[in-house]
């Protein structure tokens, strides 16, 4: 998976889930400050993630995560992992 595919789930997501109007997503946003996420969203973020990797986010890979560039370069860096251990 592309970080160009999984920058649009991520956008699918925050706009199906939370509300927010598909051009605020881009990926130099904050999640806290410019898409108003608090935790308790971050946590339903991460539950709708985890079938784009197939197994458990782990909160401290997320522990960094400030804008969505970081989550899609999170979740990439997890998916490849995730061919190489296959």
């Amino acid at each position: 998976m592309t970080k160009d595919e999984i920058l649009q789930r991520i956008v699918d997501i925050l706009v199906q889930t939370f509300d927010i109007e598909a051009e605020r997503i881009v990926p130099q946003a904050r999640l806290r400050e410019d898409l108003d996420l608090d935790s308790i969203d971050a946590v339903d973020l991460m539950v709708q993630l985890k079938p784009l990797v197939g197994q458990r986010l782990q909160p401290e890979a997320f522990k960094q995560v400030r804008t969505v560039s970081d989550v899609v370069d999170a979740l990439h860096l997890l998916v490849t992992d995730g061919m190489v251990d296959a």
